[in-house]
């Protein structure tokens, strides 16, 4: 029970490609990029830049903001 050889990997590989066909696994891994760099650009888009100051959390925005209520009272 020790680990898997080279051509233990080779027969599982050789068995994913007969059974899915080539053309779809090359599809599924263009997918499995195309979701990395989505990712990727999401992660960069939500860091706060210089001039563009991060957007509060409701929670925050809550507690800094007066309420309806509370500004007319006032």
């Amino acid at each position: 029970m020790g680990s898997f050889s080279i051509w233990h990997w080779l027969i599982v590989l050789a068995v994913v490609l007969l059974l899915f066909g080539t053309g779809r696994v090359s599809n599924l891994m263009g997918d499995l990029a195309k979701g990395v760099k989505a990712f990727k650009k999401g992660l960069q888009e939500d860091e706060p830049t210089p001039d563009k100051p991060k957007a509060l959390s409701s929670d925050e925005a809550a507690a800094g903001a007066p309420h309806k209520d509370e500004a007319h009272h006032h």
